[in-house]
């Protein structure tokens, strides 16, 4: 069964890439435990209280403590949904050592170094030197080497990677 999403949610790219490393999908089991064992469990019982209130209709309580658990469920039907269909992105190079999603590449652009980490789109973090394997330099550096050299057109120029590492 799908939840029905809302035309804001439709058309988020990471919803469909499914590349989490181990420690999102820890993040997410944790995320997971404390929303069925302690924060649905209270929503519940607040539920229940607001409903011996009387007139459901013009309960204010009712219909938010409702609202409120429908959103916590939704949250816990996605987090299941992701760890079930999860692809689990293992570190580093290739066996070959080309770049794949999971490493870390280490690149000389402009006279300078700069690292970054090739993630699935649900974990980029772009200040950080995270980033998605479909963004426009993620993607371009997939299977690409040490010493090679990759082009991505960005606005009305070309910029130049030299590979220096792949970890």
């Amino acid at each position: 069964m799908q939840i029905p999403k809302r035309k804001s949610e439709q058309n988020r790219q990471h919803d469909n890439d499914l590349h989490l490393t181990p420690r999102r999908i820890r993040e997410l089991k944790e995320e997971l435990r404390k929303l069925e064992e302690r924060v649905r469990p209270k929503v519940v019982e607040e539920l229940t209280r607001a409903r011996e209130m009387g007139d459901l209709s013009e309960n204010a309580a009712y219909s938010y403590a409702k609202g409120r658990l429908a959103g916590i469920d939704r949250r816990i039907f996605e987090i299941n949904d992701r760890i079930r269909n999860a692809i689990t992105i293992e570190g580093g190079a290739d066996s070959q050592g080309r770049i794949r999603i999971g490493a870390t590449v280490t690149v000389e652009v402009g006279g300078r170094r700069r690292s970054f980490e090739i993630t699935g789109s649900q974990e980029t973090d772009p200040g950080s030197g995270r980033i998605s394997h479909r963004s426009p330099v993620g993607s371009a550096l997939l299977g690409h080497a040490v010493g090679e050299t990759i082009s991505v057109r960005a606005s009305d120029r070309e910029i130049e990677y030299l590979i220096v590492s792949v970890e």
